[in-house]
């Protein structure tokens, strides 16, 4: 499925899912421009933090700021993560138009993430889905550990289609799948992302990918094939969850575009300009970024079939 010219929709989680590990708390302006720069590069889809109490993710605790102040084009779409009827009020107070929830398929994570089991955590979601809807707040929803967790090991197709069943409940427009410790591979991929499209051809999936195991290429690809063009990445492959022991970083979104553009798949990213905003990344960071491309100074040389536009 090489060379077909189709859009590809990455929403970049660096402020979010890859500063949340990061021992250094970055401060809010650096924070702001990087967003600045990433919308730049042709980036419609940021996600920009997470109303959790900043005493369990202080990396997180300028999330209210950071969606007051940036003022986006029309067509880009800021994200925040909400996993509360509290983190609901702080959302439409704050001004956000677009959020995720993170639900975990397996108990052992979700109680590491959320302090209760999968089933308990979906009861809190459920006020907080009345009032962002009430508010006209656009929900997206993430599985956590849709194929393997940390703590009970492979997540059994079935129970991700229980939980995606919930979320659809709560009339979500996009469902994504997290691969949350980087422990899949393409059969995994294969054979849950067909499982949760058969039971539920709506609403459209998307894949969050992490590289523990060097695997989220292959992963996205498979994913590709698939019929999957939505994608969560992180530039330079910053990140992990500080919830999962042995997480590590998300699919570099350098490395994503990258992919895409010499399979044909169109982006709208700018890979040059990507390299720019890469580089202040790892100033302000203090260390080596974990993407392939980073390791490489200078821009991907430009191939057949490379796709930046629609």
């Amino acid at each position: 499925m090489t060379g077909t010219n189709d859009q590809v929709l990455i929403t970049e989680v660096l402020l979010r899912d890859g500063l949340q590990i990061e021992p250094v708390v970055v401060p809010t302006a650096d924070k702001i421009r990087l967003a600045y720069g990433l919308m730049a590069a042709g980036l419609t889809s940021l996600e920009v933090g997470s109303f959790v109490h900043p005493e369990k993710v202080p990396q997180m605790a300028d999330t209210d700021r950071l969606v007051r102040e940036l003022r986006p084009a029309e067509s880009v779409a800021l994200h925040t993560l909400v996993f509360n009827e509290r983190g609901a009020r702080r959302a439409i107070e704050a001004g956000a138009r677009h959020v995720r929830f993170v639900v975990s398929a397996s108990d052992g994570h979700s109680k590491a993430n959320a302090g209760v089991p999968t089933q308990d955590a979906l009861a809190r979601l459920r006020p907080a889905a009345e009032l962002l809807t009430g508010a006209g707040v656009r929900i997206e929803a993430t599985i956590a550990t849709a194929f393997v967790c940390p703590f009970d090991g492979e997540t059994a197709p079935e129970r991700v289609v229980d939980v995606a069943g919930s979320l659809s409940a709560f009339g979500i427009k996009v469902l994504h799948l997290a691969d949350t410790i980087g422990a899949a591979s393409p059969w995994h991929i294969r054979r849950t992302v067909t499982a949760v499209r058969d039971a539920f051809p709506e609403p459209p999936l998307g894949l969050h990918l992490h590289n523990t195991y060097g695997m989220a290429s292959a992963n996205a690809w498979e994913a590709l094939q698939l019929g999957i063009r939505r994608f969560d990445a992180s530039l330079g492959g910053v990140g992990g969850c500080p919830f999962a022991p042995g997480a590590a970083g998300n699919i570099g979104t350098d490395d994503l575009v990258n992919l895409c553009h010499h399979a044909g798949f169109a982006t709208g990213i700018d890979p040059g300009r990507l390299v720019a905003v890469r580089d202040e990344v790892g100033a302000l960071l203090g260390h080596r970024l974990d993407s392939a491309l980073s390791a490489v100074p200078a821009e991907p040389v430009a191939v057949r079939g490379t796709a930046a536009a629609p």
